[in-house]
């Protein structure tokens, strides 16, 4: 798995505001939304196209659009939903699948409720949202979902991420043939042991949709 940490002034800036206890809901759920649409800018570098010829007001010339098929957007629910703006503001053409998993708080492993996703991913680039990469549980069972129907190239977007987490998704992926790419905001120092990245920005959705 290839990790790119998004290293720009603007993003750290908003990355402090984020992690700062004070910041309101609305705040918050505001910078969210410019900080995933800064990553999408770093994350999208190699989403596929194809030529398209145009006719300009002076003369014809041959662009670039997007390659079908279209790039599928996969919010990880709850809280992957409050990046999902920002990212389309990126790709407004895409297509938007849902997954909805939950981590038990005692054995810190994944599980799948929902499923939003068409059935064939064959040849689809997916980029998977959501905010925290900490245990990896959550990110291993997405792309592997993703995987298993077919998709090709999944770059993985998070606000922050673990250490932890991302060594243990390397290992939990490196039987997967497709690329995948991780875009972080930040790589944090460690997780508790209740398994929440520190220093953190606590539960993002929590945060995101003012449930504390």
């Amino acid at each position: 798995m290839r990790v790119l940490v998004a290293d720009h002034p603007l993003i750290a800036h908003k990355l402090t505001y984020l992690r700062d206890r004070r910041t309101d809901t609305p705040t918050f759920r505001r910078l969210a939304d410019e900080l995933v649409t800064l990553l999408a800018y770093e994350a999208t570098r190699e989403v596929r196209v194809s030529p398209f010829d145009i006719q300009t007001p002076v003369a014809p010339t041959t662009g670039i659009h997007l390659a079908t098929p279209k790039p599928l957007v996969v919010p990880i629910l709850r809280a992957g939903l409050g990046m999902l703006d920002g990212m389309m503001r990126m790709l407004p053409t895409a297509e938007v699948g849902f997954l909805g998993m939950v981590r038990n708080e005692e054995t810190l492993e994944a599980h799948t409720y929902a499923n939003r996703l068409p059935d064939d991913l064959d040849r689809r680039q997916c980029y998977v949202l959501d905010p925290m990469l900490a245990t990896g549980g959550t990110l291993i069972a997405a792309i592997r979902y993703l995987v298993e129907r077919g998709a090709d190239d999944i770059t993985a977007i998070t606000l922050l991420s673990a250490p932890e987490g991302i060594e243990k998704v390397q290992a939990g992926l490196a039987d997967v043939e497709p690329p995948i790419t991780l875009v972080t905001g930040a790589i944090d120092e460690r997780l508790n042991d209740q398994g929440y990245i520190v220093p953190g920005l606590g539960d993002a959705g929590d945060r995101l949709y003012g449930v504390v």
